[in-house]
């Protein structure tokens, strides 16, 4: 993804004040089905949004990992026949959830300290979902520490259905200008980083046409 400012620069701190402290960050999960407590958690990609000079947001960086069942987890073959994983295979290069969590929220950590915020909040086409499997990973695995906000999130199909008249993903862009492969779809990267493109057009396009609130 491209860069235009890295994150030191005077303004960087702008995005803080543009979500009243928040850090936005977006996030996909590929999941073996829909039930966050028994479920397993399979891969996690976050993609941080920064701000440029010109008060528009942009994808900065990318941020995933492919995760191992936890021990019970539950595994619906129609979920992995929707998101192509195969558990087991090799080279997925899967972590453990505890291992896995912390290798994508240490960067978003790090983030949140440089801009300023007090912490991240989740950006995500049906948040809910998304945020219920981080909820209950970080739960599972004890972590103390999570950079999300719990249970306050951004939901791209919301904020579509209003800007566009679209609520799916797919269309949702599409009505935007953006592209969309049904190929690579129901990837944790390829989704979050479609989903980022989303919302940053969305934001940049009503500051472009009401002004950014106040305070800024």
């Amino acid at each position: 993804m491209s860069e235009p400012n890295p994150v030191g620069t005077n303004f960087s701190q702008r995005i803080s004040k543009r979500f009243r402290g928040f850090l936005p960050v977006v996030v996909d999960v590929e999941t073996g089905g829909l039930n966050a407590a028994t479920d397993a958690l399979l891969q996690i990609a976050a993609v941080v949004l920064r701000m440029d000079e010109n008060g528009r947001l942009y994808p900065a960086a990318t941020h995933t990992c492919h995760v191992k069942p936890f021990e019970g987890a539950n595994i619906d073959p129609k979920a992995l026949e929707l998101n192509g994983i195969d558990p087991d295979h090799p080279l997925r290069m899967a972590l453990p959830e505890d291992e896995a969590l912390k290798k994508v929220f240490r960067p978003i950590r790090q983030e949140v300290r440089q801009t300023g915020c007090n912490r991240a909040v989740l950006i995500g086409h049906n948040s809910f979902f998304d945020l219920g499997f981080l909820n209950a990973a970080v739960q599972r695995c004890g972590i103390k520490r999570n950079p999300f906000h719990p249970f306050t999130s951004f939901d791209t199909a919301t904020l579509a259905g209003l800007a566009y008249g679209q609520t799916v993903l797919a269309k949702a862009l599409v009505a935007s200008g953006e592209e969309w492969d049904g190929k690579a779809a129901h990837s944790a990267i390829y989704d979050a980083e479609k989903t980022a493109d989303l919302f940053c057009g969305i934001v940049n396009r009503w500051d472009e046409a009401i002004g950014i609130p106040e305070p800024f």
